[in-house]
């Protein structure tokens, strides 16, 4: 699956520019801010009770391997609380103990609480994606990610999905590209 061929499963693919409604408000704002480089990026639109990866796979033919999962991860140390985005591919589980916590040099490093990188994203439960994420957040993507023809991610809502290639994520500012999966 690329990018251009957008899209996998059956959904109705359409570029992201166009339907800025189907987007959180600060990934609308990403999206205009990335001018040109938003022209790769596609959004569908879903029912929000399949937002959820396993369900939307199985409800829209998408397969695993073609959708990245993002969660938002809680850095501890010395009393301090830091937040970054942790990007993997849907078979895969980032190392959020291991090699995330090192590389945010926490003490200790845990999935935030869903009440926290909600308000703290302003994207819904479910549909966390890291385009829009506070300027100030690290977001981590695994390398398997990064160098996919295109992955399925979320949009900020869970009633839609966006679909972009890998390259164009590891582009974005603040990414970094780490082996973080386990």
């Amino acid at each position: 699956m690329g990018v251009e061929d957008m899209g996998p499963g059956t959904l109705d693919w359409v570029p992201v520019a166009g339907r800025l409604d189907l987007v959180a408000e600060p990934v609308a704002g990403a999206v205009r801010a990335l001018g040109d480089v938003a022209a790769g990026i596609r959004v569908a639109e879903i029912d929000p009770d399949l937002a959820d990866t396993a369900a939307f796979c199985e409800r829209y033919g998408v397969t695993m391997d073609e959708s990245a999962n993002c969660v938002i991860v809680a850095a501890k140390r010395g009393g301090e609380t830091r937040y970054a985005a942790c990007l993997v591919l849907a078979t895969m589980r980032a190392d959020v103990n291991g090699v995330v916590r090192r590389h945010l040099e926490a003490r200790k490093a845990s999935f935030a609480p869903q009440a926290e990188a909600v308000a703290l994203s302003g994207m819904e439960y479910g549909g966390i994606t890291p385009l829009g994420l506070p300027d100030e957040w690290p977001v981590l993507v695994d390398e398997a990610v990064a160098v996919h023809p295109g992955v399925v991610i979320g949009s900020g809502l869970r009633r839609s999905k966006l679909a972009v290639a890998g390259s164009a994520l590891a582009g974005l500012k603040g990414v970094e590209v780490l082996a973080l999966a386990n």
